[in-house]
């Protein structure tokens, strides 16, 4: 093989910046499908579309290698980490943390065996799981994806799911399996405040006594490929591997030659390939988008870059390094030789092209096939946890008429989560789940729809004409660093959108009336809920249990006999926060006897003991009451707002105090934005222009993607801004629309849109003389009303739109009239 055909096998870009002739001309190795990425950018695209498309690249590395004696067949990935989730009409599963409440590794195992036939019947041959995380903090926006806190349970479950997806040294070699990766190596479910992409400052003997179990396990079932962590490791082992550089080492686990090649392929013995995250290798200091030179000589073997000219440049980048004696060529031939390693035991010599497999041939029947949506209902029934139950209420009548309310009452992508077709899963619905039941729905199936009554807000149903509510409270749909909450956030469910804040008046209405409640809380991980659950008479930890709700049904109510069908089987795998700020509260790992507490973490004594810890939950058979009334954590009274001095500065004459930002779609890493020159990405355009009242503003192009430009604080440190509120300040700004946007516009105080609220400028856009400059003038009042917290705001200035527009920003600051 030629350096360049090597590097070519070391390249993993994806579906949307990729051609055939691409691969073709660069020997691409691999390629992948991320979320919300489908052929031809259509969501519903068929089983067949799939494997046409995987065919066609298939087909291109097969010419790229005629003339040359030999052949090296494609491989095609994609994140499969809760069923076939990115293929319209695949089953959906519950994701981890449910499986993890079931306790069930044989379940995981046959889960992994029907995702694998499905990812198979699209012709693709690698998935991006399990992730084999240990999620420590609750704030984690990930934390869904972990089976649980105890890492004894991930130790069974990694070696399970890898069992289902590749099964032995045969099975792999079989259309009905897929390679498996283990992810994401390693801590990241460990990082200070449970911080996306953070830092993890532990002990090497926590790194592997809690954050490695899952990988041991999995290695040792025979993972053939394990995913790195964004995240960082600070510990004096984590050494710099080329200290001669201008810029030092910043402990991300992506440039740690320790992590990567000292522990994962020498101590630990594994042969296959280490994969990057998506643009990962750019956060390693000293790369960039488009060189990854550093993270290379650090053990990655295959690096998956997302945008066309980043990937480009770094098979450029990495040519040119290795002719200049930056990365030795023996480093290449290890990344190469492990990813040749992997092809040959998945049996891709011999495998037809991906049209003329067995499954491939069979998709539409094994896609979403009744066998598999069966077994995700029996996942769901067997990961429900009951927290709080009246003795003699459950499982409810058949013929009991029953009001079901609550925000997730009729919301597939509530029951879902994140990685379900989409990247946050926010925007699905019932045209992208096919055969897809909410609990509304499932309820009424077995009730009939002349005894029950759907209302979600309770706005429009009298409570007392029911036997019994079904409360239905569930978090919004996020996936990464969506759903992460900030360390100054509170762990409340009510405390966190005003949208839950609604169900909690609902239940106090139910309970004002005296109709029992049932909740079932829809959640990505523990929170506080103590007011919810006394309201409640029975209350129901469901997780995010996939779109087929009869699972949930099949333990709510009575067989056809009157008799209980199921029990609720499921144990807590994470332990339940008893105050607001139990974030990171932990059992001490009863395998480790000498274990001292992290300073991540919280011990689990005094007010952070958990409300319930790892292992709780009731059964039909128990006939107590073992909750009763809770106490409260009554929240601590916020100090005096502080006073005003001044404006409030974020841009004008003598420049910026913040870091000026971009990020959204494809944009995981953040885009700073210079004053001093263009900056171009994917999703916005940036140039610097003269401002009306001096010194530099902003152009802001929009190419139409999900997208937000803003200012933070370099320290990340909010600041209470209520001061200004209390004194009547507006958020003020120049700007001159230069093209409209196409979508709603919003500003807001923050870097979390839409998992925080935005105020729309669209109205106050439109009447500005088009070309010219107009001020803009928002009162706080108008914000806070929309539920901005400003007592804590790192960033004072955000705009935020999914459609394109072309306008320039100059003079922006806040100010009291």
């Amino acid at each position: 093989m030629t350096l360049q055909e090597k590097v070519g096998q070391m390249i993993q870009p994806e579906l949307a910046e990729l051609t055939p002739e691409d691969v073709r001309d660069f020997h691409i190795g691999s390629a992948l499908n991320g979320a919300g990425i489908w052929p031809g950018g259509e969501r519903h695209a068929t089983v067949q579309d799939w494997v046409d498309t995987v065919d066609r690249f298939w087909t291109a590395a097969e010419e790229s290698w005629r003339g040359r004696g030999f052949r090296i067949p494609f491989l095609w990935a994609t994140d499969a980490v809760h069923g076939h989730n990115n293929v319209y009409g695949a089953t959906v599963f519950p994701h981890n943390i449910g499986l993890g409440a079931a306790g069930d590794p044989d379940l995981v195992r046959r889960i992994g065996a029907a995702t694998a036939r499905e990812v198979a019947a699209t012709g693709m041959d690698w998935i991006f799981a399990p992730t084999v995380t240990t999620p420590r903090d609750r704030r984690w926006g990930r934390y869904y994806e972990g089976y649980g806190e105890d890492p004894a349970l991930v130790h069974a479950y990694g070696r399970a799911m890898v069992e289902g997806l590749q099964g032995d040294v045969a099975a792999l070699r079989t259309d009905g399996k897929v390679l498996a990766t283990l992810k994401h190596w390693i801590a990241d479910g460990g990082t200070v405040h449970g911080g996306d992409r953070g830092t993890a400052r532990c002990s090497e003997d926590v790194l592997r006594n809690i954050h490695a179990q899952g990988f041991v396990a999995g290695i040792a079932a025979g993972a053939q490929s394990v995913m790195v962590s964004f995240s960082s490791w600070e510990h004096p082992a984590n050494y710099d591997h080329s200290p001669d550089r201008a810029e030092p080492y910043n402990h991300k686990v992506h440039g740690s030659r320790y992590l990567l090649t000292d522990v994962l392929k020498e101590a630990l013995g594994f042969d296959g390939i280490v994969i990057s995250d998506w643009d990962a290798h750019a956060e390693v200091a000293g790369c960039s988008a488009g060189d990854a030179g550093y993270a290379i000589n650090a053990g990655l073997d295959v690096l998956m870059v997302a945008g066309r000219e980043a990937w480009q440049s770094v098979h450029r980048t990495t040519v040119r390094q290795v002719r200049e004696g930056q990365i030795p060529m023996a480093r290449i031939d290890d990344a190469v030789l492990r990813v040749l390693r992997v092809k040959m035991r998945a049996g891709l010599w011999d495998k037809p092209r991906p049209r003329e497999r067995a499954l491939t041939r069979a998709g539409a029947s094994v896609v979403g096939c009744a066998e598999h949506r069966e077994l995700s209902r029996e996942a769901a029934r067997t990961s429900l946890v009951l927290l709080k139950h009246t003795p003699g209420l459950l499982p409810l009548a058949r013929t009991a008429r029953v009001l079901v309310t609550g925000s997730a009452a009729d919301d597939l992508s509530k029951q879902c989560g994140g990685w379900t077709l989409t990247w946050q899963g926010d925007d699905v619905d019932r045209a992208d789940l096919p055969g897809g039941s909410t609990l509304a729905d499932a309820v009424r199936s077995v009730v009939g729809t002349e005894r029950c009554a759907v209302d979600p807000h309770l706005e429009h149903t009298d409570p007392t004409a029911f036997d019994v509510a079904v409360v239905v409270l569930g978090e919004d749909s996020y996936a990464e660093m969506r759903g992460t909450l900030k360390p100054w956030r509170s762990l409340a469910y009510a405390d966190l959108k005003r949208s839950y804040a609604r169900d909690l008046q609902v239940l106090r209405r139910l309970h004002s009336v005296g109709v029992p409640a049932v909740t079932v809380f829809l959640t990505g991980r523990p929170l506080y809920c103590t007011e919810e659950i006394n309201l409640s008479a029975a209350f129901v930890a469901a997780w995010l249990p996939g779109p087929y709700a009869e699972g949930i049904t099949d333990v709510l109510f009575a067989g056809p006999d009157g008799t209980p069908a199921h029990d609720f089987q499921g144990r807590l795998p994470s332990s339940w926060p008893r105050t607001r700020d139990s974030a990171a509260v932990n059992r001490i790992p009863p395998h480790l006897p000498d274990y001292r507490v992290p300073p991540e973490e919280t011990r689990p004594e005094g007010r952070h003991t958990p409300l319930f810890p790892v292992g709780h939950g009731l059964s039909l058979h128990d006939t107590t009451d073992t909750v009763g009334l809770l106490a409260p954590d009554e929240p601590r009274p916020a100090p005096p707002p502080p006073a005003v001095d001044g404006p409030l500065r974020v841009l004008d004459a003598d420049g910026t105090p913040y870091r000026l930002r971009v990020g959204g779609h494809n944009t995981w890493s953040r885009e700073d934005v210079p004053l001093t020159g263009p900056m171009r990405c994917l999703i916005v355009h940036t140039d610097p222009v003269p401002a009306p009242a001096g010194g530099t503003g902003l152009r802001l192009r929009f190419t139409g993607y999900p997208a937000f430009v803003y200012a933070e604080s370099p320290t990340g440190t909010p600041e209470d801004l209520r001061g200004h509120l209390q004194a009547g300040a507006h958020v003020e700004f120049a700007v001159r629309v230069l093209q409209p946007p196409t979508a709603p516009l919003f500003l807001a105080c923050h870097d979390d849109y839409p998992a925080q609220p935005g105020l729309d400028l669209l109205p106050r856009l439109r009447q500005a003389a088009p070309g010219e400059w107009t001020r803009v003038s928002v009162p706080l009042a108008d914000l806070a009303a929309a539920g901005l917290d400003l007592r804590h705001v790192d960033v004072p200035f955000m705009l935020y739109t999914e459609g394109t527009a072309e306008l320039e920003v100059a003079d922006v600051s806040w100010r009291v009239p």
